[in-house]
C-alpha cells in the first residue's frame, strides 16, 4: 500500500523527504525543533559542522610534536643500532638492538622492515654525525688545525668502527655505490672547509685536496682491527703533522 509520501510507482514525491517504513531499519527523523537526545546533544551519526577555518589548526601543534618525537626516537634507535653494530657486528640480533634502544622489536621492524634498511639508515646517521661535527669543531676549537685534528679522529673512528657496515652493503653493489657517493658529497666539503681555514690561518700548506687527504686517511685505516700493534690514529696524526707549514728559517 503506498504511503502518503510515496505514490504507487514507488518514487518519492518532489519536495518531500523520503521516510523509510520502520521495517526497513531506518530511524524516523526527529520532529522539527526537537533534539534527538534528551540532553540536546547531537544524535549518533549526525555530523557537527565547525566554523570555517576552525578545527583544522587545533591539532596541528600535536601533530608537529608527534613528528618531532618520532624523529628523536628514530635517531635514538639508530644510535643504539650503531653501538650494537660496533660491538657485535652488523649481524647482531635485532632483539639486542631493541633492548639497547629500549623499544620493542616491532618498533624496529616498523621503521626498518629489513636489515639492509637498518644498515643503510645507520650508515647515513653516522655520516651525518661526522658532517655536522666539522663546523661545530671550527667554532669551539682553539685553532683551525686543532679542529682539523679532532675531526680527523672522528673520521678515523667512523672508518674503523663502521667498516662492517660497508662490508655488509657490498653485496648490493648499486646500493653501496650510491651510499659511497652520498658519503663523499657530505664529507668532502666539510674536510675542505677545515683545510681552507687552517691554510688561511697559516697553519698548514695550501693546495691540499680534501678528497686526497680523506683517501690517504682511509688507506691508513685498512686492516686496523687485524693487528693490535698497529694504531691508525697515530699514523693519521703523523700525516697531519706533515701538512704543517714549515717554520721560517
Amino acid at each position: 500500500m503506498p504511503t502518503p509520501d510515496r505514490p504507487k510507482d514507488g518514487t518519492p514525491r518532489k519536495g518531500k523527504p523520503f521516510e523509510a517504513p520502520p521495517h526497513e531499519g531506518k530511524r524516523p527523523e526527529a520532529a522539527p525543533g526537537k533534539a534527538e537526545r534528551p540532553d540536546g546533544a547531537p544524535g549518533k551519526g549526525n555530523r557537527v559542522e565547525t566554523a570555517p577555518g576552525k578545527g583544522e589548526r587545533s591539532d596541528a601543534a600535536p601533530r608537529k610534536g608527534k613528528r618531532a618525537d618520532a624523529a628523536r626516537n628514530e635517531q635514538a634507535l639508530l644510535a643504539a643500532a650503531a653501538a650494537v653494530f660496533v660491538a657485535s657486528g652488523v649481524d647482531a640480533p635485532i632483539r639486542e638492538i631493541a633492548a639497547r634502544a629500549g623499544v620493542g622489536m616491532g618498533t624496529i621492524y616498523r621503521h626498518f622492515p629489513t636489515r639492509a634498511d637498518l644498515v643503510v639508515a645507520v650508515y647515513r646517521h653516522q655520516v651525518e654525525a661526522c658532517a655536522e661535527a666539522g663546523p661545530e669543531l671550527l667554532d669551539r676549537s682553539d685553532s683551525p688545525f686543532a679542529a682539523l685534528r679532532q675531526w680527523a679522529d672522528l673520521f678515523v673512528d667512523f672508518l674503523v668502527t663502521k667498516h662492517g657496515l660497508a662490508n655488509a652493503l657490498r653485496s648490493d653493489s648499486g646500493g653501496f655505490e650510491s651510499l659511497h657517493a652520498y658519503f663523499l658529497d657530505r664529507l668532502v666539503p666539510v674536510c675542505a672547509r677545515l683545510l681552507d681555514a687552517a691554510a688561511e690561518a697559516g697553519e698548514i700548506r695550501s693546495g691540499i685536496g680534501a678528497f686526497e687527504l680523506m683517501r690517504g686517511v682511509g688507506n691508513l685505516c685498512i686492516g686496523a682491527g687485524g693487528d693490535p700493534r698497529y694504531d691508525p690514529r697515530r699514523m693519521v696524526d703523523l700525516l697531519l703533522q706533515g701538512l704543517r707549514t714549515p717554520p721560517a728559517p
